[in-house]
């Protein structure tokens, strides 16, 4: 048995999403017009407008009684549409959260190089999620990875701002960095 390949999205399923024209099932509509007050008049009517501007009668809300239409190119407000959803889609920002990893014993050396990738996390705009991952018997230590967080946030203090205080979960102590607004 052969599968049939799934079919994109068209012009007619996409025109399923509003009614238009001869798909206006209601006998009386009310018609919106730019610049008018709306009017309620047959469907065969408006239609006959429609036409005469060239243009299609769009169902804009089919739940109203009676249901509400506009005269309009449907084609250029399918067209707008999409164009708005692209753009409200591009000004989303999508949060990155960068993680900089440190153990309880960590040298000054390696703490400033963390550091330093650190903050060029928080320049570019990123999170910052800065933990002490306790390994085996270290975890006695829990004191040194706090302090030891502690610092890494006083130092960071200029370009980014703590989330929260440093919180134990499991064998990870870990904190959060926001980028501050002036960055980026």
């Amino acid at each position: 048995m052969r599968k049939e390949p799934r079919k994109k999205m068209g012009p007619a399923q996409e025109e399923q999403q509003h009614k238009i024209n001869n798909g206006i099932s209601a006998r009386e509509i009310r018609l919106v017009l730019e610049g008018e007050e709306p009017k309620v008049m047959s469907t065969s009517e408006a239609l006959r407008l429609a036409e005469e501007q060239e243009m299609d009668l769009v169902e804009i809300s089919p739940n109203a009684v009676p249901p509400v239409c506009k005269i309009m190119d449907y084609r250029k407000f399918l067209y707008n549409q999409k164009k708005k959803q692209k753009e409200l889609k591009a000004k989303q920002t999508k949060v990155i959260v960068k993680e900089i990893r440190f153990g309880p014993n960590t040298d000054e050396h390696d703490f400033q190089f963390k550091l330093a990738h650190a903050k060029k996390f928080l320049e570019e705009g990123s999170k910052v999620k800065a933990y002490v991952f306790f390994r085996g018997r270290t975890i006695v230590f829990k004191d040194r990875g706090e302090i030891l967080l502690l610092r890494f946030a006083q130092e960071i203090g200029e370009i980014g701002v703590l989330e929260s205080m440093p919180k134990l979960e499991g064998k990870k102590m870990i904190i959060m960095i926001n980028p501050k607004k002036g960055n980026k």
